[in-house]
């Protein structure tokens, strides 16, 4: 008997995340039961130092959950393209481990692939009065210069390229992270490059967030090394 087609694919890209992945996988295990589809959830554990994999697969009990653990630490791009090249979904989305966007935002875009987007990506910035964005300032102020500069490099009509919640066909998301070369937390620029390249509808969909603490992105620590990724990203996308 041929198993049933997997409807939607959920990448979470881990590293030290024992704490705060656990009460996000189980929002994200209620919420695909009570849709009645096959799903899976696949995390990629980027090679973590404090258990994660072993809480992800206690709190996963009998779900479809399966972990992927890199030997060593490889970048959030990369845990990213492993999980993607791993699914099988009609539909696959990557998703923060921290939980700032809610699953239950799957919905909205979802929406915009049933209409004919192959990509659909959340936006912080999109303007939607049933949308609520919790963020302190600093942050607003460090998202609003680097989307400033993603603007620059190639990608005007892009409000919002770092949002940890986009959603793909299952034709884009083969193409588009097979050519993926982006190791690091710049690689949703590369993400966004290449579905421009290869001609995919893309839908910037405003989605409720909530800012956690704990982030492993800031400005200083990782701002230097992203603007370099996005850098040698437009370069890769001169060349094709």
């Amino acid at each position: 008997m041929t198993a049933p087609r997997v409807a939607w694919s959920v990448v979470i890209p881990a590293f030290n995340e024992a704490r705060r992945l656990p009460p996000y996988l189980e929002e994200i295990i209620a919420f695909f039961d009570g849709r009645g589809e096959p799903y899976e959830v696949i995390v990629v554990d980027d090679g973590s130092r404090d258990g994660t994999a072993e809480r992800v697969r206690e709190t996963a009990g009998a779900a479809p959950v399966r972990v992927i653990p890199l030997a060593g630490n490889e970048g959030k791009g990369a845990a990213v393209r492993h999980g993607m090249l791993a699914a099988v979904g009609a539909f696959r989305m990557f998703a923060d481990a921290d939980g700032a966007t809610p699953i239950s935002e799957l919905k909205r875009l979802e929406a915009a692939l049933v209409a004919g987007a192959e990509v659909a990506i959340g936006s912080r910035v999109v303007r939607d009065p049933a949308v609520a964005v919790v963020a302190r300032p600093h942050r607003v102020l460090a998202g609003r210069l680097f989307n400033g500069v993603v603007a620059r490099v190639g990608l005007p009509d892009v409000g919002d390229s770092q949002c940890g919640f986009k959603a793909f066909s299952a034709r884009a998301a083969e193409t588009i992270f097979g050519k993926l070369r982006t190791r690091g937390f710049g690689f949703d620029v590369e993400v966004l490059m290449l579905a421009r390249f290869y001609g995919f509808r893309v839908a910037e969909v405003a989605v409720n967030w909530s800012d956690k603490p704990g982030s492993k992105v800031g400005v200083f620590k990782t701002g230097p090394g992203m603007f370099w990724e996005i850098l040698r990203a437009r370069v890769r996308m001169a060349r094709r």
